[in-house]
């Protein structure tokens, strides 16, 4: 049997965001894997299955405008 296959993205977000989308994320189960890679710049990593890809990014463009850096500042 194939190991499943990963990949990652990093993504910048607003720092105060990081929960929200792990949240989200942890709804979807087995969707995707979410790590900081530098919480005071935003910078987060996601690992998830090849086959989610799709998913994933309909969900993170459906929320990007609520993640982005400066939507927060606009707040």
């Amino acid at each position: 049997m194939d190991a499943p296959k990963f990949r990652e993205l990093y993504l910048g977000i607003a720092p105060g965001r990081f929960h929200f989308l792990k949240f989200i994320l942890e709804g979807y189960d087995g969707l995707a894997i979410l790590s900081s890679v530098d919480g005071k710049m935003g910078t987060v990593r996601l690992r998830y299955p090849v086959e989610s890809e799709p998913l994933l990014f309909e969900l993170l463009s459906a929320l990007a405008p609520g993640l982005s850096r400066y939507a927060q500042k606009l707040m």
